[in-house]
C-alpha cells in the first residue's frame, strides 16, 4: 500500500526524494562522481510543480522507436525481452515514486520511430508494428502507469512522408545551427557521432566504400538529431509541464534527464539495438545478437524469439 504524504513535507523536499529514485539510473558519459539531486534543477522544478498539485508526476521519454535493421544486432522487428524488461523497469519506478508521493507517476512512452524511419531505413510497416505491439505488451503486463504516444496519435491520418514534412518544417533546427553546437558543445558532438556510429552499423547492402558510407551518415546523422529535435518540441507542446527523459546520454544539470533502462555494457546500449541476454547469475543485460548467441541459447516466447539464456 502507498505511504501517505506527511502534509507539512515541503514540496521541493518530496520533489528531492522522488528525484533520488532516479538518481541511480542516469545516462551520462560524464566521468565525474554520482551528483546530489541539487546538481538537477530543471528536474526539481518540474516534479515539483507537480507535487504541489498534489498530482502523477509526468514523464515524456522520445524512445522505443523501433528495432535496428541489423540482424547482427536484434533478433526481428517486433519488440522482445529486451522492451518486456525496460518497460517494467519504467512501471517499477513509477510504483517507487507512489511510495513517498501517493498520487504516483507515468511516463508517457513518445515513440519516434516514424519521425526518422526513411532516415535510417527502417519500413513504417515496422514501426507501426513495433509501437503497436508495445501497445499489447504494456497492456499483457498490465503495465498501468505506462503509455505509448507516437505520430499518428498528434497528426491523426496523415500518411508517414507528410507527417514527417510537416513535423520538420514547423520544428526541426536549421542544419547550420546543429554544425555551430556540434563544433562549440561536447555533448551535442558525441550524440552526433553516437547517431552516426549507430547509422554505419545499421546501414545494410551497401556497395560504396567505407569512407563514403561514413560521409552519407553523417548527413543522415544531422537529419535525424533535427527531426528528433522537431518531435521534443511537438511533444512538449502537447505535454508543456512533464518532466522530460531522454534515452540518450545527457550531461548533469541539462534541461532532459538521460535514464538508463537496464545493466548495459556502455551509455549508448538501448533495447531495439540489442537483445537481452540472461546471465547465469540470473541477472539480465544488452548485448548484440551475435554476441548473445556466441554465450547462450536461444528462448522463444509464444512462437517468436525473445532472448537468449547464457550456457
Amino acid at each position: 500500500m502507498p505511504l501517505a504524504t506527511t502534509p507539512d513535507i515541503h514540496p521541493t523536499t518530496l520533489a528531492t526524494d522522488i528525484l533520488r529514485l532516479l538518481l541511480p539510473h542516469h545516462r551520462t558519459t560524464d566521468p565525474t562522481p554520482a551528483p546530489p539531486p541539487e546538481a538537477f534543477p530543471h528536474q526539481l522544478r518540474g516534479i515539483a510543480a507537480f507535487v504541489r498539485e498534489d498530482a502523477p508526476v509526468v514523464f515524456t521519454l522520445p524512445a522505443f522507436p523501433c528495432k535496428s535493421p541489423n540482424p547482427a544486432k536484434v533478433l526481428g522487428h517486433l519488440p522482445d525481452q529486451g522492451e518486456r524488461l525496460s518497460l517494467s523497469f519504467l512501471d517499477t519506478l513509477c510504483r517507487d515514486v507512489e511510495r513517498i508521493h501517493p498520487p504516483g507517476a507515468q511516463v508517457i512512452i513518445c515513440s519516434d520511430g516514424h519521425v526518422f524511419g526513411d532516415l535510417i531505413g527502417v519500413p513504417d510497416a515496422h514501426i507501426d508494428a513495433y509501437a503497436d505491439e508495445l501497445r499489447r505488451t504494456i497492456d499483457d503486463l498490465a503495465l498501468t502507469r505506462l503509455s505509448v504516444l507516437d505520430l499518428r496519435d498528434l497528426l491523426g491520418d496523415v500518411d508517414h512522408d507528410s507527417a514527417r514534412a510537416h513535423v520538420h518544417r514547423l520544428h526541426a533546427p536549421t542544419l547550420d545551427t546543429l554544425r555551430a553546437e556540434v563544433r562549440a558543445d561536447s555533448s551535442a558532438r558525441a550524440l552526433y557521432l553516437g547517431i552516426t556510429r549507430f547509422l554505419v552499423e545499421d546501414t545494410a547492402g551497401w556497395t560504396g566504400t567505407r569512407s563514403a558510407l561514413q560521409r552519407a551518415c553523417r548527413r543522415r546523422a544531422y537529419g535525424v538529431i533535427q527531426r528528433s529535435r522537431a518531435w521534443g518540441r511537438l511533444i512538449a507542446e502537447h505535454h508543456p509541464h512533464a518532466v522530460r527523459l531522454s534515452i540518450h546520454p545527457q550531461p548533469v544539470g541539462a534541461a532532459k534527464f538521460g535514464i538508463r533502462l537496464l545493466d548495459v555494457p556502455d551509455a549508448w546500449t538501448t533495447p531495439w539495438h540489442s537483445t537481452a541476454l540472461l546471465r547465469t547469475d540470473g541477472t539480465w543485460t544488452l548485448v548484440r545478437r551475435t554476441q548473445a548467441a556466441a554465450r547462450g541459447r536461444l528462448v522463444s516466447l509464444d512462437g517468436r524469439p525473445s532472448h537468449y539464456e547464457q550456457r
